[in-house]
């Protein structure tokens, strides 16, 4: 990977521009994040920035509906979606360069100009309603909000992001409107370019973006912190319901995105779960036959973060399970990982992020939420320098203060998940 030449400007409303061009690209992605998500809204808004997301595809005057946006971008074979997050929403084109203006026209008509049509709000109201119920129904989605709920206990982060059905069906047009004009201001909004950066993209984001009127008063309202208890209030998400697999998981606090340690717990969870010679996948899928599938996984906010272990199995076998991945959770806290087995994991890591940077929408992604989170913007080799300086010692320092039984949360799905049978394998030191 050469030296990213990434540059940022703030246009003169407050909207934060990032270009991260890439030398003989054709494709550009147009990103726009606003600092805005679940963790924002009130109980009674539960749910009302993954509303908004979806409203912002409904139509706007220029575009009256949803086939006309989607027509345009689908001319030119666009790539288009958008994602709500705990803290983040964000919305992307990725589309042949010589299309930019268009784009970028499109996407500031969407977010800006959307009609927020009584009727599309009705029909849509239906639609996030048959999602919540789609993702209840797929254990593999539904344990994540277990989880969360028990670790983020009385914090907006507890709760689903897209909020419940109650709240949704009383999420009307007023309130979505009234949240939308709180949150979509300037100075929550960054605008990235990555790609083949056409050179009248900088002109074409000031006549746009740039002319979004700055509300009276500045909304930098901060989100209230997570204070990481010294343990969590109920270490059991269970749900007992007749599936095919146990669907198991255990989470613990972990550390925030701007952390000093964050890559070594990303190198924790590569050498735990990451990939098919990591232990765990190792040692209950090829060793012991436990599982199809098993993975760790590393998630990191502003404030807080959240490492989890994830496995489905025969209901029959939790037990062997839990006591499988307790063993190799101790081995890491106890023993220093080997010379080798850590070479192997950052030499993955650099594999990985030189494939993702093939792709300028995952470039887009890296800097942009770098900013949002830590307003600063490291490349892929600053990170991989730090990585590099990562020893035995530190994987093992972050795995004692991450792997604490006393922080941990064991989610469970299946006809098995009873309170009397969980009880006992909650503390594994």
């Amino acid at each position: 990977m050469s030296m990213e030449n990434v540059q940022r400007t703030t246009l003169s409303n407050g909207v934060s521009l990032i270009k991260a061009p890439r030398n003989g690209a054709r494709s550009m992605t147009l990103l726009v994040l606003v600092k805005v998500g679940s963790r924002y809204e009130t109980p009674k808004l539960s749910g009302a920035s993954h509303f908004i997301e979806h409203m912002m595809f409904k139509g706007t005057e220029k575009r009256p509906t949803t086939l006309h946006i989607s027509q345009e971008l689908d001319r030119f074979g666009a790539e288009y979606n958008a994602y709500t997050g705990k803290d983040i929403t964000g919305y992307y084109i990725k589309i042949d360069s010589a299309q930019a203006e268009m784009a970028v026209d499109l996407l500031h008509d969407m977010l800006f100009k959307s009609r927020f049509d009584e009727h599309e709000i009705q029909r849509e109201r239906d639609v996030i309603i048959e999602e919540i119920k789609m993702y209840e129904d797929s254990p593999r989605d539904h344990i994540s909000e277990l989880l969360e709920a028990n670790l983020f206990a009385r914090s907006p982060l507890g709760r689903g992001i897209a909020g419940t059905r109650q709240s949704v069906r009383g999420l009307n047009r007023r309130a979505l409107m009234d949240y939308h004009r709180a949150y979509y201001v300037p100075g929550r909004l960054t605008v990235v370019v990555a790609g083949m950066i056409p050179s009248g993209i900088d002109g074409w984001v000031r006549q746009t973006f740039g002319r979004i009127a700055k509300p009276r008063v500045p909304n930098d309202q901060p989100f209230t912190c997570f204070k990481q208890p010294g343990a969590v209030r109920s270490p059991l998400a269970l749900q007992k319901k007749k599936t095919e697999q146990t669907q198991l998981a255990l989470s613990f606090y972990s550390l925030p995105y701007g952390h000093p340690d964050r890559y070594a717990v990303t190198l924790l969870s590569n050498i735990l779960g990451g990939t098919m010679s990591s232990r765990l996948f190792t040692e209950l899928r090829e060793k012991r036959g436990l599982c199809y599938a098993i993975g760790t996984s590393s998630e990191s906010l502003e404030d807080t973060g959240a490492f989890t272990v994830g496995v489905g199995l025969d209901h029959g076998r939790v037990e062997e399970a839990l006591k499988a991945i307790y063993t190799e959770l101790n081995k890491i806290i106890q023993e220093q990982v080997g010379k080798q087995e850590l070479s192997r994991a950052k030499d993955h890591m650099s594999g990985r992020l030189a494939l993702a940077f093939e792709d300028s929408a995952n470039r887009a992604e890296w800097y942009g939420r770098q900013w949002l989170y830590v307003k600063k913007m490291e490349p892929p080799e600053a990170v991989l320098k730090k990585i590099k300086q990562i020893t035995g010692s530190d994987i093992q320092r972050v795995a004692r203060e991450i792997l604490n039984p006393k922080r941990m949360v064991i989610a469970a799905i299946g006809p098995g998940a009873k309170p009397e049978k969980f009880k006992k394998l909650v503390n594994w030191k």
